[in-house]
């Protein structure tokens, strides 16, 4: 097992000469049987150990041990303990996702201070075969089916050569004492459930199931990265950012086929599940307006684009803020602004971008804001008011340019419908003593 380990860390190309590795080590049979194969094959290690805190003196038992299992590798030893339940209630995730948000931030924070080349797990064949299933059963795409990656960044999964067969084998040959984990009977998690009961049920029906299920995991790989070749491809070809704001060409995925395979790839990044892009493909054939939402982004079905914009985004966009008379610059989320005061008849440079106001017109503080349903003003060279809705289908401005649209508000009256135009009632004329130079800047 020793050599198949080596040839497996060269053939993986997961170790360089002169590497140092933190070796993830929960205390439990497979983390063990890491630990004597880096001894064994003389590569420097330290080991990093997450007390949870979960299972009362069993995870106190499990540090313990662990510290005693550094120890007689004379290499560093590293533990935390978590507050795992406090933190999975406080961030509402389960506590296995907790769990794994928490110790791989660590790791990786402990890498980088200890200066180790990667984060070994002790991950084997058998996870990887549950892994596919548990990922065929949730609906992950082509991406779940790939099992668990020899190397994802800087972690590193050094076991997934063998199988757990293989590793009781060798703890058993080389006397290795580890830690059992109560955790592993339960039948809460998804994983033991699939272990205990649905792989056994497979065997039946093909005793060799593991090895079937491995070799389509090495056939999808392939066939994940020409299709991620594929979908790189199509999106350098319809789809554009803008300042965290995501335009997906419609006329662009109606000429896609299949779809739904590439809408699901193209809107993963942004929560969107397999049920919510049947209801966008449909939206496709439909008029503009419709809007759909994920857990952390907005999708509008716009006339020309797919629209997506992250919530975090839209809720820092609907603040407010004032200026005073003699304020020179002011910025919000996305927009800034300077401003000057200058003598009647001064020439200014005339566009879009910038707003030359009669002083004695304006009522300070000013007020910058996004603009609401009901907002109207008189542009300039108009005689009577117009809704800015109607103004913004006239200019035929998409749904997520319109929420991107900044007011100067003067007294409860909009000045400037900024970066687009002033309102005549504010505009510079023969009687202004003074002009107010509003200008937008990057």
């Amino acid at each position: 097992m020793l050599q198949a380990f080596v040839n497996n860390l060269k053939k993986e190309q997961l170790i360089a000469p002169g590497d140092t590795v933190l070796l993830a080590v929960s205390g439990g049979i497979d983390s063990v049987v890491m630990c004597e194969l880096f001894h064994k094959a003389g590569i420097s290690f330290s080991i990093a150990h997450c007390n949870f805190q979960l299972r009362g003196k069993e995870s106190e038992g499990d540090e313990a041990f662990v510290k005693k299992l550094a120890a007689a590798y004379n290499v560093p030893f590293h533990s935390i303990r978590f507050k795992t339940n406090a933190f999975a209630k406080k961030n509402k995730l389960s506590i296995q996702v907790a769990a794994r948000n928490l110790r791989y931030e660590w790791f990786e924070q402990l890498r980088e201070a200890s200066g180790s080349a990667s984060i070994a797990t002790a991950h084997h064949a058998d996870d990887s075969v549950e892994t596919f299933l548990i990922n065929l059963v949730r609906g992950t795409g082509i991406a779940g089916l790939h099992g668990i990656l020899p190397k994802q960044g800087k972690i590193i999964r050094p076991m997934l050569f063998c199988n757990k067969e293989a590793i009781s084998d060798f703890a058993k040959k080389n006397k290795l004492k580890f830690r059992s984990d109560s955790s592993n009977d339960s039948d809460k998690y998804l994983r033991n459930r699939i272990r205990k009961s649905i792989l056994p049920a497979l065997k039946k029906l093909n005793p060799s199931i593991d090895t079937a299920i491995l070799k389509n995991i090495e056939h999808l790989s392939g066939v994940e990265q020409i299709f991620r070749r594929e979908i790189l491809r199509t999106k350098k070809e319809i789809l554009r950012v803008k300042n965290s704001t995501v335009y997906i060409s419609i006329s662009g995925l109606k000429e896609l086929d299949p779809l739904p395979a590439y809408l699901f790839e193209l809107l993963k990044p942004y929560g969107f599940n397999a049920a919510s892009i049947e209801e966008i493909i449909h939206s496709l054939g439909t008029i503009s307006g419709k809007q759909f939402t994920s857990a952390t982004h907005r999708l509008i079905r716009d006339r020309k684009d797919l629209i997506i914009q992250p919530k975090e985004q839209l809720a820092a966009e609907s603040a407010s803020f004032t200026v005073k008379k003699n304020q020179r610059s002011a910025e919000g989320e996305g927009i800034r602004l300077s401003f000057s005061q200058l003598p009647a008849g001064t020439n200014f440079s005339r566009s879009e971008m910038s707003a030359s106001l009669d002083l004695d017109t304006l009522s300070f503080p000013l007020t910058i804001r996004k603009w609401r349903e009901g907002d109207s003003f008189q542009p300039i060279g108009m005689k009577g008011k117009k809704k800015l809705s109607d103004f913004f289908i006239d200019r035929k401005l998409s749904i997520a340019q319109k929420e991107d649209t900044w007011l100067l508000v003067s007294g409860g009256e909009i000045a400037w419908v900024i970066g687009q135009r002033i309102d005549d009632r504010f505009k510079v004329s023969a009687q202004t003593k003074k002009i107010y130079f509003a200008e937008l800047t990057e």
